[in-house]
């Protein structure tokens, strides 16, 4: 499918960004801000989202604003006060990329340590509910809302040793297909990406032996971030879509 969009295809809209410091969230949300949007960069490393704030400003996009948060610490209350002050600041929101996310550990089902399935869980799924949760009235009252979620390959089909992260990604794409579902008769539009093996730093965590120069930079697999997020897709909700179809 084509997935292209007009360089003001997000003039005039507010996108939050979650994992904007590095990697696809960076990449997204220099996009989304070369096609017009402010956006919210949030992530838990100020110095990271300091140097994605600098090479949007740098480059003439609309200036974004930075919102330094840790979601393994993040309660109710923290994304209940994110959406007071966005809505303050915007009176909207138009669009929501969930894209921060953590790995865990490659191992075993017996061997996972409950640390590391709380902190994938608390992380991958409990905050990205608690923040749609506080976010979701404000996004109703933007004309085209959208929310995109990340999923996986192994969000599909389960895999030995991707316990916690499949878990995760099963769980998230629940979620999705919940809430496409409940707004279905609403012009808010929630969908998936799964982008495949891309030239990120969890990827070289997940393969440290892969050639990463074989795998797309997050810039190649923008095309349907940049569409989920647009007008054009108002007759798609409720689809996990792979970037990289095989």
């Amino acid at each position: 499918m084509d997935y292209a969009v007009a360089t003001d295809a997000l003039k005039g809209k507010t996108i939050l960004v979650t994992g904007a410091g590095d990697g696809i969230g960076k990449q997204a949300a220099l996009s989304y801000a070369q096609h017009g949007a402010t956006v919210i960069l949030l992530g838990r490393t100020v110095n990271k989202l300091e140097n994605t704030y600098d090479d949007i400003v740098n480059a003439g996009f609309p200036e974004p604003a930075i919102i330094p948060l840790d979601m393994q610490g993040a309660t109710k209350q923290h994304y209940i006060d994110m959406a007071e002050t966005i809505e303050g600041q915007y009176g909207k929101l138009d669009g929501l990329l969930h894209n921060a996310g953590v790995l865990g550990m490659i191992s075993p089902f017996d061997q996972i340590e409950e640390d590391t399935f709380e902190e994938v869980m608390q992380i991958n799924v409990k905050g990205q509910f608690l923040m749609t949760q506080a976010l979701l009235p404000i996004i109703k009252k933007a004309p085209h809302g959208r929310i995109v979620f990340t999923s996986s390959t192994v969000g599909h089909i389960g895999r030995a040793l991707w316990g916690s992260y499949a878990i995760s990604k099963f769980a998230t794409e629940g979620m999705m297909q919940v809430l496409a579902d409940e707004l279905s008769n609403t012009p808010v539009r929630v969908n998936a990406i799964n982008p495949g093996a891309t030239r990120t730093a969890m990827r070289a965590g997940a393969y440290p032996a892969e050639d990463c120069d074989t795998l797309k930079t997050p810039l190649q697999i923008m095309p349907l971030y940049l569409y989920l997020m647009s007008d054009q897709a108002e007759g798609i909700s409720g689809l996990c879509i792979d970037a990289q179809p095989k």
